[in-house]
């Protein structure tokens, strides 16, 4: 990390702060349902916006943008700083932090089954398409073949290693969704119960 740069400008802290003040202005004049989409605009967005940064660091410069997003959460049901925020996010249906980065690593994954790859995932090869694969039993596999990297400090944290590796947890029946809305619904329930295991859906 360079020294002018401190953790919340390396987790995008820093710009999250100035949207959740001006909501927390505007949080008497408007109703619920609005509030909730101004939040899901301003600060989602930007939350959600470069993410992939967060993938392979540290649980301390993770913590704090998942902070912002708890705060995000109790900002909408008015509740205080120091209030218990689970059920909050269960409730309106908001993944936890590292599962919001995995949701966005499958859908870059998913386009590898049906050959709309962009340019920069042309390393995401499926399993089933490797020589000598095609007789084997593993041919109907739909895993993809996690790539080979050298540097140990940053290599794990490149986009094609850690789309495949998310993309070959996730179940069969996610995996072979017909349509890219299926899924990311059937993603988002399987990443939901990941979050809160607690919770019967």
């Amino acid at each position: 990390m360079p020294p002018s740069m401190s953790e919340d400008d390396v987790t995008g802290v820093t710009l999250l702060r100035c949207p959740i003040r001006q909501l927390r202005h505007l949080r008497r004049y408007v109703t619920n349902d609005c509030f909730r989409s101004l939040v899901v605009s301003f600060v989602h967005s930007r939350l959600d916006y470069g993410n992939f940064i967060l993938v392979g660091l540290p649980a301390c410069l993770q913590r704090r943008p998942q902070a912002v997003l708890n705060a995000a959460a109790r900002l909408v049901f008015r509740l205080r700083r120091y209030d218990h925020f689970t059920d909050v996010l269960a409730t309106l249906h908001w993944l936890r932090l590292p599962e919001r980065v995995n949701f966005k690593l499958a859908l870059m994954a998913y386009p590898v089954q049906h050959g709309m790859v962009p340019p920069y995932l042309n390393q995401l090869v499926q399993v089933s398409d490797l020589p000598g694969r095609r007789r084997l039993r593993s041919s109907s596999t739909l895993e993809l073949l996690v790539p080979s990297y050298r540097l140990t400090t940053t290599g794990h944290r490149s986009v094609p290693v850690v789309a495949a590796t998310v993309w070959n947890t996730l179940p069969v029946h996610v995996q072979s969704s017909p349509s890219i809305s299926t899924f990311r619904q059937r993603l988002k329930t399987f990443l939901f119960q990941q979050s809160f295991p607690d919770i019967i859906i």
